[in-house]
Formats: C-alpha cells, structure tokens, sequence
C-alpha cells in the first residue's frame, strides 16, 4: 500500500538523463546495472534511451567517468560469479543430503553386523 498524501515525482535533470544514457550504451554494461547505481528505475532509463534515439532529448552529455563505467562492468562480473557460486553451493547441499537419507534408508539386510556376520 501507498503513503498517504501527494506521491513525490522526482524531476532530473538533462544532464543526469544523458549522463545515464551514455554509461548504458557503455560495451559490457546493463542497463539494469546502470539504473541500480543511480537509484533509478530500469523503465525509465530505457525511456531516456528512446528519447535520446528520438532526438526528443539532446545535448552534450557532460564528461564520462570511466572509472564509474569500469566499476559497472567489474560489478556485473562480481554478480554472476557469486550467482554461480550460489548454484554450486546449492548443488553440494542436496548432494550432502542425498546420501545422508541413502544411507538412511539402506536396508537392515545389506549392512553388516559385528556378531551376525561371518566373513570367509
């Protein structure tokens, strides 16, 4: 549910449109990761994008940071090897859990016995 009283719009401002614009169409970058950096939404990025395409917004973006673009790139990497990481972790579990109820359920007459058994 909502808060009461009027919704707050944020107003931005053309530069930070096109500075957003232009560190998405960066090689290696998301636009997902671009619109999480900068507490946007991803729809309204990709809506800049059409503008820009559309020539509705112009300008000349102001200086790219290539750091904040590499950091970008760099977290996406970090993202999906943790992702995988994750996966594997997962895996190891039900395998561990597995054989622990294999071992479980392993009838009475296939394990051996000290006094019962003989062996020859």
């Amino acid at each position: 549910m909502g808060k009461p009283g009027p919704r707050q719009v944020n107003r931005y401002s053309s530069d930070f449109k096109l500075k957003a614009v232009q560190m998405s169409e960066q090689p290696g970058v998301l636009i997902k990761d671009v619109a999480e950096s900068l507490c946007i939404h991803p729809f309204m990025l990709s809506r800049w994008r059409k503008q820009v395409r559309d020539g509705e917004l112009s300008g000349k973006p102001p200086p790219l940071d290539v750091a904040s673009t590499a950091e970008l790139v760099r977290l996406r990497e970090v993202e999906q090897k943790y992702k995988r990481l994750q996966q594997e972790h997962d895996l190891l579990k039900k395998a561990i859990r597995f054989a622990s109820n294999l071992k479980r359920t392993s009838s009475p007459s296939s394990r051996q016995t000290g006094k019962g058994t003989q062996s020859r």
